[in-house]
């Protein structure tokens, strides 16, 4: 079965079943691997991508969720990396490991043009869910409200 699907601005036809999570078709069909798979549960955030424009877990989302809706990966998100959360990213060299960040900062974007100037608690509130090991919580809150332009 095909379905056409909009991607970072591209029109794709994939082959997928429908029920074959996003995830798996943006990283194996696609070859886009900047969304990453961790838990396959939807609790750990770092599979994160847009559809139309909210984030959600892609290691969740059926394909056959996604007909007619836009999809955004870390790859669409800005491609020369000029996004403002990007930049405050590498301002504030928020990434260790880095394994969580492309889901990280799909969760501060979405959470970022929902709520241009948001406070600690609606940080929290959005980037609940989204698991760091490195533990570097404080670098993305402070990212985050650099990207607001409040830092």
């Amino acid at each position: 079965m095909t379905t056409q699907l909009s991607l970072n601005g591209r029109m794709f036809t994939v082959k997928s079943d429908p029920d074959t999570p996003l995830l798996w078709v943006i990283r194996d069909e696609l070859g886009m691997t900047g969304t990453k798979f961790s838990c396959g549960a939807g609790l750990c955030g770092a599979c994160t991508v847009h559809l139309d424009g909210a984030a959600v877990r892609s290691c969740q989302t059926p394909l056959s969720a996604v007909g007619g809706r836009k999809v955004t990966t870390i790859e669409g998100l800005s491609p020369n990396g000029e996004h403002p959360v990007q930049k405050a990213w590498v301002a504030l060299e928020v990434a260790q490991c880095g394994y969580c960040q492309s889901g990280q900062i799909m969760s501060a974007a979405a959470l970022l043009a929902k709520h241009p100037h948001p406070t600690d608690a609606d940080i929290d509130e959005a980037m609940n869910g989204n698991l760091c090991r490195c533990g570097t919580y404080n670098r993305i809150r402070a990212a985050i409200h650099r990207a607001a332009g409040k830092a």
